[in-house]
């Protein structure tokens, strides 16, 4: 997929277009969750917990690709918030299992019109977000499966 030979050019990279685009993804959510009191990384935990209901910490962080040095303060964060609650797994002990307050379910109602927004600012056809989006999932999805891989 190289254009030119010199595989070092910023044109023939993948990671530039990445960054960019979710540098800018971010930016433009934050205007849409601060009055929400979310950052976009504790949206998209809400978001998995309202399409999932309670799970455990571990299914959480494998959901987000986060490690749990990562994860743990933003669970500390969202459970400070009054959204969710973290209680001992009965069935493991060492588990965490993490449920939904009533304020983080009536959360989602507040944010149903975040995805349609964002959308809008985002100028692609209907059919090109759908390629593009089963593409970055199929991508997701590989590096789960070959997470030590870099070949």
């Amino acid at each position: 997929m190289v254009q030119n030979k010199d595989p070092l050019l910023l044109e023939n990279q993948i990671c530039f277009p990445f960054y960019v685009i979710s540098k800018e993804i971010i930016r433009r959510y934050t205007p849409l969750l601060e009055p929400l009191g979310l950052t976009y990384t504790q949206y998209i935990a809400m978001m998995i917990l309202w399409e999932y209901g309670s799970m455990t910490v571990k299914q959480l962080g494998e959901k987000m690709f986060l490690d749990s040095g990562t994860l743990s303060p933003l669970v500390r964060k969202l459970e400070s918030k009054g959204l969710l609650n973290k209680k001992v797994d009965f069935d493991d002990e060492r588990s965490k299992v993490i449920t939904l307050t009533k304020r983080g379910k009536d959360l989602k109602e507040k944010c149903a019109h975040i995805p349609e927004s964002l959308a809008k600012s985002v100028d692609v056809s209907q059919k090109e977000f759908i390629t593009l989006q089963k593409t970055l999932f199929s991508i997701m999805e590989n590096w789960r499966k070959n997470q030590n891989s870099l070949d």
